[in-house]
């Protein structure tokens, strides 16, 4: 028999992935270019050539013992002194190699931070809308999650009841920009209004509340939108990146969190964090993959095709008289459902063949994601199927 936990974990399992399992499932039935799945972010942008041409590089001149062999938990030194390097180039900062730590893709990085964070009934928050698998990964070392709820003018953060909720039990604090699902990304003032409740926070409960910024789509952001880095804006903060959507690389499983000096107990928070690396079974991030990443720091995904979808998207949508905060980053659309039932909503949209996930999985009640990380054509074919959905919800036409 499977564990009790286990069993909620199963009946609950990942809308998001069953929708991606049910458009295989209607692409065999009407043809893959009648189905239009937007249920999952699977970059459909190609890797760049760089990261292909350092993986034959390495492969051809490297050690192989080296190449295919452990390292330190934490990674091999000259990735993590590349990856410093870059940042500080970029951000201003002056981290080492010792405060980064190469993990198994962001998800293992949020996991290795939890595992070396949480006590059993600590408390994390998070804002709704969010990655719906934070609440496993919190629940995975017995923390508790709250979720504060959106506010869905903006989707920026809401501060207020954010406040109000934050007590002696709080130990850290996931926040994702740019944002999935809305696509928001936290404006500087956003930011710094976090911090200094952060910081007012830790001196009344005379604790440390760690923040943990999610940033799998820092390099998704468009129309030149300022994407605050948050080392500079609170000293408790912890960065977990992924490689997976900058150079579209989800299943190479490549990230790493910075833990920067600046924390406290900084020395045994980068110690704990190496130990749950290994203990938690990931033992070092994938060692090929890693050298080649160190060699295509300054790389970037084709950000230009996202935002074309994005444009196309947003204008078809409109037209038909949908509802929805304009995306600044990421590549997803979260649009408000014309009924309450969001499930239902979603249900009605496969019957033309669009695959969207509930916002509810999100945390936010009476929305839907639309991951338009698709083909072009997929975009421009979906527009008569979304036309037709919108009539049959008496939508006017814009």
């Amino acid at each position: 028999m499977i564990s009790e936990k286990m069993k909620g974990l199963v009946a609950n399992s990942s809308v998001i992935r069953a929708m991606f399992e049910e458009g295989k499932r209607l692409s065999a039935i009407y043809g893959a270019e009648n189905v239009y799945d937007f249920s999952l972010g699977n970059p459909n942008v190609p890797a760049p050539d760089a990261v292909k041409e350092a993986a034959i590089e390495i492969l051809q001149t490297e050690d192989p013992v080296k190449v295919h062999g452990y390292m330190s938990n934490s990674g091999y030194e000259e990735v993590r002194a590349a990856v410093a390097d870059s940042l500080n180039s970029r951000f201003g900062t002056s981290f080492t190699e010792n405060n980064i730590l190469m993990t198994v893709g962001a998800a293992g990085g949020l996991n290795v931070i939890l595992k070396a964070l949480l006590n059993p009934g600590d408390e994390v928050l998070v804002f709704a809308p969010f990655f719906g698998e934070y609440r496993s990964y919190v629940a995975n070392y017995d923390g508790v999650l709250k979720v504060v709820p959106a506010n869905t003018e903006t989707f920026q953060p809401n501060l207020a009841a954010f406040e109000e909720m934050l007590g002696p039990a709080t130990k850290a604090v996931i926040i994702n920009s740019p944002n999935n699902p809305s696509g928001v990304v936290y404006s500087e003032e956003t930011v710094k209004r976090l911090a200094a409740i952060l910081e007012a926070k830790e001196k009344e409960y005379g604790t440390s509340i760690y923040l943990i910024s999610d940033e799998p789509y820092r390099e998704l952001a468009y129309d030149g939108v300022f994407v605050p880095y948050l080392t500079k804006y609170y000293h408790n903060t912890v960065v977990g990146y992924s490689f997976s959507k900058s150079l579209s690389l989800p299943g190479e499983r490549i990230g790493y969190l910075v833990l920067p000096d600046t924390l406290d107990d900084a020395e045994d928070v980068i110690c704990a964090a190496n130990v749950a690396n290994r203990i938690l079974g990931f033992v070092n991030a994938p060692s090929l993959i890693q050298l080649a990443v160190a060699r295509c720091l300054d790389e970037k995904t084709d950000i230009d095709f996202y935002d074309r979808n994005r444009k196309t998207l947003c204008e078809g949508l409109s037209a038909c008289g949908f509802s929805f905060i304009y995306p600044e980053g990421a590549f997803y659309l979260f649009l408000k459902s014309p009924i309450g039932n969001d499930a239902e909503f979603c249900a009605k949209a496969k019957e033309y063949n669009l695959l969207i996930v509930p916002g509810s999985t999100f945390g936010c009640p009476g929305f839907v994601r639309i991951a338009y990380c698709v083909s072009y054509e997929t975009i421009c074919n979906s527009m008569q199927a979304f036309e037709k959905l919108a009539a049959f919800y008496g939508l006017a036409k814009k």
